[in-house]
């Protein structure tokens, strides 16, 4: 006989209410997770019948009307001692018992709070259970109310389950969450791949709503078949068709499942949302440790066996296991692009016009990577749209311009006189041309300095250049103002009058200067005590085209620096740099200038 009085009253030691809303609105995000605590606790009790009776059955059936939900599992059952030992103490946890610690890989649950989250829904839970360890244990009921007190009972032996426990939930009055539509959308979502069957009954209609094994663990008759059904199950499950279907097999820690290339562009700095189960039970829909940064451009479903969740059982937690775990991920998305780089180019090029940021930002760190794709990534040079092999291989040295703003004041220019820029203004691209010679040593990259491009303009025949002196003076008086030189030189293409040559200590003095013009009497000195002597950005004439010659030409020195100064305005246009109020004068200033002089009589 047992010691324990048929019937006899408990309380908790510690606030439940307390508790209740602790887990409800600080561990758990939603009330929703009480259904997966409940499918957790079946499904765990069924793994534990089945670690001493193999053929036990396992199947959870699910019942409500709306007020009153039970749900029932054929699983290993409580005696009435473990009833005390772990339902009326908070933190405990039959998969702690000696006799299944060897097995615990197999379980869901880690914490041993669930069933109390139940109160987040019900104002009454009740579990009915009947040890399957132990021939003719009688079945007891333990019955808890939200305000701290339990009930414990022992029932005849002709009351209970055969085997396994049942626990029923009564409503809070006016709450939803106990409806069947709502109770069978939760279970598929928190159970689908849950290797039980699962029954949702009410309303009329029983719904089933496991489907295992996952679809990409399944035998398919044909590639295509298969990814027929992935494509499929991405777009009900994550909202699109995927560019491409990648798989995930990481033993180490127990990864199984798909990365599913987005087939629109991302930002990297996007938040990204991975679907990971965690022993077939849906822990998130919103991880973002799972891949590498890198690798922005695929959402990801997978099961694991082995990576640790964190308390609430919402996400993962971010260990060594998990950072050894996100690089094989990251190892295997890798493998992926190389094998398409090898053998399936087409689909390369489709990939890399959608996601080439992600593939060059990857590069940048695999020295394997870089030369297998460096053929099909693309980047902005004064050949065009190229790649780099080609580019290298055309031009000897490679310059490198450090920002979109000297790229397209030079670009042009650069093109017709035969030198090779790459812009470097993008992001990743001048780390990846900067790696040309680990891959090359026979390719030499250089930064881009003005001098660059003036050395390969033709002078000017000496008396050519005598005779344009007051030319000349006039133009550099009239730019002294933005700090610009002047000077006449003859280049292809003929079509371009004028380029704006600078570097960057040029372009940062002009700010500094600038600020300190702007500024008040105390930062004034501050900007002005660090005045560099950098050298002054040029205008550059083309003495070949014919606009150059006839503005050159004009006697009036007012007429004739007015219009150096729309010709500086377009060079200023052309390069795309942002304007200075000190150009913002000029360019106004010179545009009412010529339109008096058109309009004189």
């Amino acid at each position: 006989m047992s010691d324990i009085t048929p019937t006899s009253s408990h309380t908790f030691q510690v606030d439940l209410r307390g508790l209740v809303d602790l887990l409800s609105h600080h561990l758990y995000s939603s009330p929703r997770v009480y259904v997966r605590e409940l499918l957790q606790n079946a499904v765990d009790a069924i793994t534990a019948r089945r670690a001493f009776e193999p053929d036990a059955p396992g199947s959870v059936r699910i019942a409500t009307d709306g007020q009153r939900l039970t749900i029932t599992d054929p699983g290993v059952g409580l005696t009435v001692a473990e009833v005390h030992k772990l339902l009326a103490t908070i933190g405990g946890s039959s998969k702690r018992d000696e006799e299944i610690e060897g097995a615990r890989r197999d379980f869901l649950g880690q914490f041993g709070i669930g069933l109390l989250a139940c109160f987040t829904v019900a104002s009454v839970i009740t579990v009915t259970s009947r040890s399957a360890r132990e021939r003719g244990a009688a079945a007891v009921r333990w019955s808890a109310r939200d305000d701290g007190s339990y009930t414990v009972t022992e029932l005849p032996a002709a009351e209970g389950p055969e085997a396994g426990t049942v626990v029923e939930l009564t409503a809070r009055p006016g709450e939803a969450w106990l409806e069947p539509g709502k109770v069978a959308e939760l279970a598929r979502e928190y159970g689908s791949l849950l290797p039980v069957d699962i029954t949702v009954e009410g309303g009329g209609r029983t719904v089933r709503v496991t489907d295992t094994p996952p679809l990409w663990e399944r035998t398919w008759p044909t590639a295509t078949a298969r990814r027929l059904a992935l494509n499929a199950y991405c777009e009900a499950t994550l909202g699109f068709a995927p560019l491409d279907i990648i798989d995930l097999d990481v033993p180490l820690a127990g990864i199984k499942g798909a990365a599913f290339v987005l087939p629109h562009a991302t930002s990297p700095s996007a938040r990204p949302a991975h679907r990971v189960h965690l022993k077939r039970m849906l822990l998130t829909d919103t991880a973002d440790n799972l891949v590498p940064e890198w690798a922005f451009f695929v959402r990801c479903v997978v099961d694991t066996d082995a990576l640790r969740p964190t308390a609430s059982r919402e996400s993962l937690y971010d260990d060594e296991a998990l950072a050894v775990a996100r690089d094989a991920v990251g190892a295997q998305i890798r493998d992926w692009l190389a094998r398409l780089a090898s053998a399936d180019p087409a689909r390369l090029e489709a990939f890399l016009a959608v996601h080439e940021l992600g593939v060059k930002a990857l590069a940048r760190h695999d020295p394997d990577l870089l030369e297998a794709m460096l053929p099909w990534l693309r980047f902005e040079t004064t050949d065009g749209r190229a790649n780099l092999v080609d580019f290298a291989r055309a031009h000897r040295p490679v310059y490198l311009a450090a920002t979109v703003d000297e790229y397209r004041q030079v670009a042009q220019i650069a093109a017709a006189q035969g030198i090779g820029v790459v812009n470097g203004g993008y992001t990743y691209d001048a780390e990846l041309v900067q790696a040309l010679p680990r891959l090359d040593p026979q390719v030499k990259v250089e930064s881009l300095q003005p001098g660059v491009i003036s050395a390969t303009l033709d002078a000017l025949p000496v008396e050519t250049e005598l005779s344009l002196q007051a030319f000349l003076g006039a133009a550099r008086a009239h730019l002294d103002a933005v700090d610009v030189d002047v000077v006449v030189r003859e280049f292809n293409p003929v079509s371009v009058p004028a380029l704006l040559l600078d570097d960057r200590e040029a372009r940062r003095e002009r700010q500094r200067a600038e600020a300190e013009a702007e500024a008040d009497d105390l930062w004034g000195g501050i900007l002005a005590s660090i005045k560099q002597h950098a050298p002054r950005a040029q205008l550059v004439l083309n003495h070949r085209n014919p606009t150059v010659r006839r503005v050159s030409a004009i006697g009036d020195p007012e007429l004739a620096g007015t219009a150096v100064e729309s010709l500086y305005g377009q060079a200023l246009l052309m390069s795309h740099r942002p304007l200075r109020a000190a150009d913002t004068a000029l360019l106004n200033r010179s545009f009412m200038n010529l339109l008096e002089h058109v309009t004189k009589e």
